[in-house]
């Protein structure tokens, strides 16, 4: 029985060992997988995150801001310097800090955080979102906030101002 089952294993894995041969031989070899290296690769630089300039806003603004459910306008000055930008509300007692989120090519947007005369302790004055366009020589402005379930939305045009008169 030995020799017949060898002989009937022999018989039935021969053509099927032929017929994979040359499947085997059209094949295409497969690329050479690159080596390691003994050394890391190089570290990639971190991808800084890319915002457009904007306008140049930077100096000294002051003008008034009308709220759109109110007609009176209130004094409104804005600096702004490389390090940052400030508010100041005269007519409210208030001041504020700016924090640059983006720009565009004509906006730049920032997030403002009232620093004296904030609403929430007591003040007028609530913190907000601010946006600037410069025109010429002026800077058009929108202020968006809330306060208790309000929404104030205040525009105006500034006009550039000299340095000692905005320490003032």
């Amino acid at each position: 029985m030995g020799r017949t089952f060898l002989a009937c294993t022999v018989a039935v894995v021969l053509p099927v060992t032929s017929a994979i041969a040359p499947a085997f031989a059209q094949s295409p070899t497969p690329p050479a997988t690159p080596v390691p290296s003994a050394q890391p690769p190089a570290a990639a630089a971190p991808k800084k995150k890319v915002t457009p300039p904007g306008p140049n806003i930077a100096g000294n603004w002051a003008g008034q801001l009308t709220q759109v459910d109110n007609q009176t306008p209130y004094k409104f000055e804005l600096a702004v310097t490389a390090k940052g930008a400030e508010t100041k509300y005269p007519d409210l007692d208030c001041t504020g800090k700016l924090t640059r989120i983006g720009s565009s090519k004509s906006y730049v947007f920032f997030i403002q955080i009232i620093t004296k005369g904030r609403a929430q302790k007591g003040g007028r004055c609530p913190d907000g979102t601010i946006t600037v366009a410069r025109q010429g020589d002026n800077l058009a402005l929108t202020r968006f906030s809330t306060i208790q379930d309000r929404t104030i939305v205040a525009y105006g045009t500034l006009k550039k101002i000299g340095l000692a008169r905005a320490r003032h």
